[in-house]
């Protein structure tokens, strides 16, 4: 079957046309074309020109934020003499189980309301017992009402009897650092380079070179440097070293170290010291020092004698501080003699004593039944009774002498700092962890504990407990006053 016929020139014509039609669309064309292939490309590529959209702005976790106002005051309130007084059967029914010696001896024991003063618990209250360390307490009163909170003392570098001699002068400080002074410490407060540094810009500014000669003044103290009456094996032990006024670290090679050799001469081993900063910042100057050094032979603090230089010890008030909490023998008889001097008295171990119980009896504490052969502890010679104890614990927490507050810091916490950090661990004594602060004392037959707590109603309670004639080393006797203790700190005893 043939096809229809067309006109002729038809194909012609429309192969013409379509031709002119094609070559007339095809820029319209290929610019399509490249307008498809470029968008996706383009949309590869503009994050290169233009940048990532920007993110969401982070917010600061609300802890993160500074405070918009200051937090409450948190804190214990002040004690209210409304708290409910414990009943004294209650509070003997709680010590006297617990109270009792491992082996031989026997305890004494006083409990009085800090406020009212009236005595909740009464086991021989007035006898003498030997103290041990707890006489330190008495110390601390006396060196704060003799002495003064604020006090410091001098150590001082006087001219000596030529241009060339130079005279360190012990004042009683005896925590002084062989190192530049330490104004936030106790122990190390003054320093011998920084006295060293002094001296040699006065000596500068005197005109004075060459050689320089160190003797040492250390005649504030009088009579025997160590006490008779202390045992040889504690002096060998290092509970207490021969006393001048002034030492390095509390008479102490190490200040780290609380027993061991302790120097026999502190003034001398304190000059030697110095001796050595001396020659070290005198070095750029000009200055020589000779070797070794002498004691000076007369008082060299009178007739006006140029001081050349001077570091002041940290306050009486810390020094008992520390005292307290380390219970520390050396510093202690120091603190002692210092307030003989305050009041006139020899510096002596006489002195000493008798300076203690003048401002016992000052403070209204009967003292005619008491003796005193130190003012440590260290002695067994000496007898003191638990009310007076607790007197003395009372006149510093709650008595009429603002003064003795500053010894409220140096009490040990029990658990937590000085001489009771080791102890309030186990069951039957953790419930006073934190809470009891007491004055320790530990001699081979003798165990005190004398301080403060707040019981379980909020009243403030002050308490002694001495145990004499013990079982050496019988570990139940420390736990039994730290027991006693305890319990009164958990006491609603109503």
């Amino acid at each position: 079957m043939k096809d229809t016929a067309r006109p002729a020139g038809f194909s012609a014509a429309f192969k013409g046309g379509f031709g002119r039609v094609s070559r007339a669309w095809q820029p319209v064309l290929l610019t399509a074309l490249f307008v498809v292939l470029a968008l996706p490309a383009g949309w590869l590529i503009a994050p290169a020109f233009i940048g990532p959209p920007p993110a969401a702005t982070p917010q600061t976790p609300a802890w993160q934020l500074p405070p918009s106002a200051l937090s409450a005051r948190q804190g214990l309130p002040p004690l209210q003499d409304t708290a409910p007084l414990p009943l004294p059967s209650a509070v003997s029914a709680q010590l006297d189980p617990v109270l009792t010696p491992d082996g031989g001896g026997s305890f004494t024991g006083l409990v009085q309301d800090a406020l009212s003063g009236d005595v909740l618990f009464d086991r021989g209250g007035a006898e003498n017992r030997i103290p041990a360390s707890n006489m330190k307490l008495f110390t601390a009163v006396a060196a704060l009402r003799a002495l003064g909170p604020e006090h410091r003392f001098s150590t001082r570098v006087l001219a000596g009897s030529n241009p060339n001699q130079v005279v360190l002068t012990g004042g009683g400080d005896v925590l002084l650092s062989n190192a530049e002074s330490a104004p936030e410490q106790v122990l190390g407060h003054a320093g011998l380079a920084t006295l060293a540094a002094a001296t040699v810009a006065a000596l500068q500014e005197n005109g004075t070179t060459g050689e320089l000669t160190v003797l040492v003044d250390d005649s504030l103290f009088s009579g025997p440097a160590l006490n008779p009456v202390w045992a040889d094996g504690d002096v060998a032990a290092g509970e207490v070293a021969p006393l001048f006024p002034l030492a390095l670290n509390s008479a102490r090679y190490n200040p780290a170290a609380t027993t061991g050799p302790r120097p026999q001469d502190s003034a001398v081993a304190a000059a030697e010291a110095f001796a050595t900063q001396l020659r070290a910042a005198g070095a750029a100057a000009g200055l020589t020092v000779a070797a070794g050094v002498g004691r000076s032979t007369a008082s060299a603090g009178t007739g006006g004698t140029p001081v050349l230089a001077e570091v002041q010890s940290a306050t009486v008030a810390e020094q008992v501080g520390l005292m307290l909490e380390t219970s520390d023998n050396y510093l202690a008889e120091v603190l002692g003699r210092m307030a003989a001097v305050a009041a006139g008295e020899p510096a002596s171990n006489g002195g000493a004593t008798a300076a203690v119980r003048a401002q016992l009896t000052e403070l209204g504490i009967t003292t005619p039944t008491m003796q005193f052969a130190d003012v440590s502890g260290l002695a067994i010679g000496n007898q003191a009774s638990a009310r007076q104890l607790a007197d003395v614990v009372r006149a510093i927490t709650t008595g009429t002498d603002p003064r003795l507050r500053a010894a409220l810091d140096g009490f040990p916490v029990a658990g937590l700092t000085g001489t009771l950090d080791v102890r309030y661990t186990d069951a039957g004594t953790a419930r006073g962890a934190g809470l009891v602060r007491a004055k320790t004392g530990t001699l081979n037959t003798v165990i005190a504990l004398s301080g403060y707590v707040v019981d379980a109603d909020g009243r403030l309670l002050v308490f002694s407990f001495i145990g004499n004639g013990l079982t050496p080393g019988a570990a139940g006797n420390r736990e039994a006053v730290d027991r006693a203790a305890a319990a009164l700190a958990a006491c609603g005893c109503r």
